[in-house]
C-alpha cells in the first residue's frame, strides 16, 4: 500500500497531460484546497439530473493515477503474472491501479460506493449505492502483458444503477474518451461523434475475442458475422473508443462483467451511438454481491453507431436459433 501511496503522490504533483484534458485540470487544481467539501458543492451547484462537474473532474484525477501505475509497468519484462480462478491473469499493475483509485474515491467521496474488478465492491460509509464508481484498472490485461498498447482503463460512474460518466483512458497513447450524460462526448478535448451507417452489409465489426462466444451465443455470433462486411477482433475496449470516433461500426461480446462495458456506455451514447445488451435492454447494474455471484447480471452487450443497425443485429443476437 506504501507503494500504492507513492504513486498516487508522484501522480498529483506532476504537471497534468496536455492532450485535452486542460480545462478539467484547471478546475482540479483550483479546487484543491476545496476538495474534502466535493459532494456538498456538487449537490449544491448542479440540477437533479446533471452530472456534478465535481465528479467528472474526480474521473479524470482517478485516470491520472491509475496511468502512473499502469505505464510505470507497462513491457517491464519482469512484471510478474498471476492466474485468478478463472484462469484469467492479473499482475501487480492491475491491484495497485485500482487500489490507488478506491483511495481517491474513499478520500473524497465517502459515501459513494466502489465496484472494482480487482477488489470487489464496497458500499459507501452510510451504506449507500446511489452513487457507485465501478473501475477496471486495465481492460486488456493480455494486451498489457504481451506489450500491445490497446488495453485501457475503464472509469464509470452509476447514478441509481445507471451509467452517468465515463471513461476510457489510455496513457501509453496518451488518449482520453470521456462521456457524461447530456453531453456530447470527446476525446482528447474534442468532440467526437459515429458515423452513419444503417447496413449490416457494409458494416465492420469488433469483438475482443472468438473465444468469448459459446454454444447459444457462438451460432448467433457467427450468424452476425456472416451479414456483416469485416468481422474483426483483438481490441478489448479500445474498439469502443474506434467506434465513438466513426472509425468502426459495431462491437459485439459476451461474457463481460459490469465493469468491462459500463464506463463505456456514455462514451458511445454520447458521441451519437446506441449501447444495449443483446435483447435491446439498457444496460444497468446496483451493488449486489449475490447477483455478480450467480451471474444474474447483463454479460452480452452490443455498441453500434446506429439505432437502425442495432435493431437488425439485436434481432440476429436475441433469437433463439436451434
Amino acid at each position: 500500500m506504501d507503494a500504492v501511496r507513492t504513486r498516487i503522490a508522484s501522480a498529483t504533483s506532476a504537471s497534468a497531460r496536455t492532450h485535452g484534458r486542460s480545462r478539467h485540470r484547471a478546475r482540479g487544481r483550483r479546487a484543491t484546497a476545496a476538495r474534502p467539501s466535493i459532494r456538498a458543492r456538487a449537490e449544491a451547484s448542479d440540477g437533479e439530473d446533471a452530472v456534478p462537474e465535481m465528479y467528472v473532474d474526480l474521473a479524470c484525477r482517478l485516470a491520472d493515477a491509475a496511468g502512473a501505475v499502469t505505464t510505470s509497468m507497462f513491457r517491464r519484462r519482469d512484471l510478474v503474472v498471476d492466474d485468478k480462478s478463472d484462469a484469467s491473469p492479473v499482475t501487480i499493475a492491475d491491484r495497485e491501479a485500482e487500489s490507488a483509485m478506491r483511495m481517491l474515491v474513499t478520500k473524497e467521496c465517502p459515501t459513494h460506493a466502489i465496484f472494482g474488478e480487482e477488489h470487489g465492491i464496497e458500499l459507501g460509509s452510510n451504506g449507500s449505492s446511489e452513487w457507485m464508481w465501478v473501475f477496471d484498472p486495465i481492460d486488456g490485461t493480455k494486451s498489457f502483458i504481451t506489450g500491445k498498447p490497446l488495453w485501457g482503463t475503464l472509469i464509470a460512474l452509476l447514478h441509481n444503477g445507471e451509467p452517468v460518466l465515463g471513461i476510457l483512458d489510455q496513457p501509453v497513447l496518451k488518449e482520453r474518451w470521456i462521456g457524461v450524460r447530456g453531453k456530447r462526448t470527446t476525446m482528447n478535448g474534442k468532440q467526437i461523434s459515429v458515423k452513419k451507417n444503417e447496413s449490416l452489409a457494409d458494416a465492420y465489426m469488433y469483438s475482443t475475442t472468438p473465444l468469448m462466444f459459446e454454444g447459444m451465443n457462438a451460432a448467433k455470433y457467427d450468424t452476425l458475422a456472416s451479414k456483416v462486411k469485416i468481422p474483426m477482433f483483438g481490441c478489448d475496449c479500445y474498439a469502443y473508443g474506434l467506434l465513438a470516433m466513426g472509425f468502426a461500426d459495431l462491437v459485439v461480446e459476451a461474457d463481460l462483467k459490469p465493469y468491462d462495458y459500463m464506463a463505456l456506455v456514455p462514451i458511445v451514447k454520447g458521441a451519437g451511438g446506441s449501447m444495449t445488451d443483446w435483447k435491446g435492454q439498457e444496460l444497468v447494474f446496483t451493488a449486489d454481491r449475490a447477483a455478480l455471484e450467480s451471474g444474474q447480471f447483463q454479460g452480452e452487450v452490443i455498441a453500434a453507431c446506429d439505432e437502425t443497425l442495432l435493431r437488425d443485429a439485436t434481432s440476429i443476437l436475441s433469437k433463439t436459433l436451434f
